[in-house]
């Protein structure tokens, strides 16, 4: 009786095995190694001297209060003043935590907890590390990394969330979220850049500047609408996100200023291409 059961069971592993992984699956892992690398790289960062000196509070994180409603800008200077009084040991926690997001990532038993504490601890240091990416400030400009890298790194750790559940997986985005909420998401991102860059023109200084942050403008909002056309059509918006996403990190963000010893991320750039490629449709048109 055990062999005439076994077999048909072991038999189903092999073939069950012997599928190939989905296209959906095999990329998300992939995206989420990427993340991986870059809460390392951020950890990494944090470990620079400047970051162990009460400067940092004063300089980096007390700056982010500058142009914000009180409401905003009390907690900042509040958590500012802490790290300021005892910047080794905060400093220390801050990049021990973020190596151990990355590592928890990259390995496959632990990516769902360090996935739900990178987005926790990427909501804290947006409000205390970044003033909301300068949104409430008015000087959000996309070019400079509006609306925070930070953020953008509780967008990923959403959007490449480990998930079984069974649905059609136009995109690495769609099976954690679902296909409507994932376009609303990739809707909301580059319309707002758009919007952003938009409200940033008539600030800017008058001639080829205006013009381009004009023209920049009506790319990003196309980027934004791409994700409701046929697949053909958001192939080439995501090929657009990724243009205007190096764009950015090199013009506007000068690749997050790796030599300045003051950086505690890479900027927005490499995040908003990761955040494109979790967007690259998985079939073509029929």
């Amino acid at each position: 009786m055990s062999r005439s059961t076994g077999a048909p069971v072991a038999g189903a592993h092999e073939e069950a095995a012997s599928q190939p992984i989905p296209f959906t699956t095999d990329a998300r892992r992939a995206l989420q190694l990427a993340l991986a690398a870059l809460w390392l790289l951020d950890g990494l960062l944090q470990l620079q001297p400047f970051m162990f000196t009460p400067a940092f509070a004063t300089q980096v994180l007390a700056a982010a209060a500058n142009g914000n409603p009180g409401w905003l800008a009390s907690p900042i200077r509040w958590a500012s003043g802490i790290v300021e009084h005892e910047p080794v040991l905060i400093n220390t926690g801050f990049a021990a935590l973020q190596l151990a997001i990355g590592l928890g990532i990259a390995w496959r038993r632990s990516v769902k907890p360090a996935l739900a504490v990178s987005i926790v601890w990427s909501l804290l240091v947006w409000w205390f590390g970044e003033g909301l990416g300068g949104l409430f400030s008015g000087g959000a400009d996309p070019l400079t990394g509006a609306p925070g890298a930070v953020v953008l790194y509780a967008v990923l750790g959403v959007l490449l969330w480990p998930t079984q559940k069974p649905t059609t997986c136009d995109f690495v985005a769609t099976q954690p979220v679902g296909p409507v909420a994932a376009r609303v998401v990739w809707a909301v991102l580059w319309g707002g850049l758009a919007l952003l860059a938009l409200v940033r023109g008539p600030l800017a200084p008058a001639g080829l500047v205006t013009l381009g942050l004009v023209a920049g403008s009506a790319i990003l909002a196309v980027i934004a609408v791409a994700v409701f056309l046929p697949v053909s059509a958001m192939r080439v918006g995501v090929i657009l996100a990724l243009v205007a996403s190096a764009w950015i990190w090199v013009v506007g963000e000068s690749l997050g200023d790796p030599g300045g010893g003051m950086s505690t991320d890479p900027d927005s750039g490499p995040l908003l291409a990761l955040i494109a490629l979790a967007y690259w449709p998985s079939r073509s048109d029929p």
